[in-house]
């Protein structure tokens, strides 16, 4: 399972970013291989409309499962994430993309419903 955290960095120790669809960057963690990537957003600072879905669809492309964030994504956002199976959870904490990942994995997190 891969899971992908909202932040305004690239490495496990960046901090979640509140945002969604505007998030610079996503750090995802593997499950199974137990390793850190990233997924480069900054050019969604550019867009003027649409950048939920065209966030989600992103997301939706690098193979994530669950995405964590700090308000969760828009009503668009939410429908292309949705359709993709991909479950959303939030966090309103100032803490580090691992940290929030072990309040997943510890059911500690609240689903996101739009």
């Amino acid at each position: 399972m891969k899971i992908a955290v909202s932040t305004v960095g690239t490495k496990k120790d960046s901090k979640l970013e509140p945002r969604f669809g505007r998030a610079n960057y996503f750090v995802v963690y593997d499950t199974e291989t137990k390793e850190y990537t990233f997924i480069d957003n900054q050019e969604i600072q550019e867009t003027a409309h649409g950048a939920g879905p065209q966030t989600s669809q992103k997301i939706f492309d690098a193979g994530v499962n669950v995405i964590l964030t700090g308000n969760g994504p828009g009503k668009n956002a939410f429908q292309v994430l949705e359709a993709g199976n991909i479950k959303m959870f939030i966090c309103k904490e100032d803490i580090t993309a691992e940290e929030v990942i072990t309040k997943y994995l510890n059911n500690e997190l609240k689903a996101f419903e739009n």
